[in-house]
């Protein structure tokens, strides 16, 4: 196995300190992105979307729980599959404790092909608490894009949606699939994707500073707090 150098203490300062500097260069990079991602245009929603859960039958509008934002994961499930995809199942292992989305007025659901009759024993096993609705009826997964044909059959893919309800309009802001995942997983970086980002006064104005007071989004700091609170 090849190892890193071994140096003085001194040594590791400078290096450490030229590698610091590239980071903060990726850091000022990504904010930027994070803005233009906010700037993006958005699509309105002008049809129903039927899902079964916990509850029974739920819209898209719904699934929001009367919040402002919703991020949605496509979980690889298939109608014919026994369990969930081994990757989507390590994805939502490192999603932390929802109450910090939900402080952010931002709900995170879960949507699988699968019938709620096999999610909810997959989930159990699992151990997990997020909701997750079953959208094997109707068109959800073709529409955002997570379900592709090849060669004549279904094809799953996984993904991360994210929409944005005024009243009773909603709204979709943003998706990413594939590798676009990796690094996602806090509630900060679920957050920078959505249209309201993470609702702080420090973020490039013209993204959640123009969008999110449109939308009345809370006061910076309001938010933060124990989950238990």
């Amino acid at each position: 196995m090849s190892l890193p150098e071994i140096v003085s203490r001194a040594d590791w300062h400078a290096a450490r300190a030229e590698l610091l500097a590239k980071e903060k260069a990726v850091t000022r990079a990504k904010e930027a992105l994070n803005a233009e991602r906010r700037r993006l245009p958005m699509v309105a929603i002008d049809r129903e979307y039927v899902f079964e859960g916990g509850d029974g039958r739920a819209t898209l509008p719904d699934l929001f729980e009367g919040r402002r934002q919703l991020v949605v994961y496509h979980f690889m499930f298939a109608p014919d599959w026994d369990a969930g995809c081994r990757g989507c199942s390590a994805f939502l292992d490192q999603i932390g404790h929802l109450a910090h989305l939900k402080a952010r007025d931002t709900t995170f659901a879960t949507v699988s092909r699968a019938p709620y009759t096999k999610i909810l024993p997959f989930k159990a096993r699992m151990g997990w608490a997020l909701p997750w609705y079953s959208s094997r009826t109707g068109d959800f997964d073709e529409d955002f894009e997570v379900t592709l044909e090849q060669d004549g059959e279904p094809v799953e893919r996984p993904g991360l949606s994210c929409f944005l309800r005024d009243g009773d309009r909603v709204f979709h802001t943003y998706s990413t699939y594939g590798r676009g995942l990796e690094g996602i997983g806090s509630a900060t970086t679920l957050l920078d994707l959505t249209a309201l980002g993470r609702q702080e006064e420090w973020e490039e104005p013209g993204g959640p500073g123009g969008r999110a007071s449109a939308f009345g989004a809370p006061e910076a700091g309001e938010h933060i707090r124990h989950h238990d609170g």
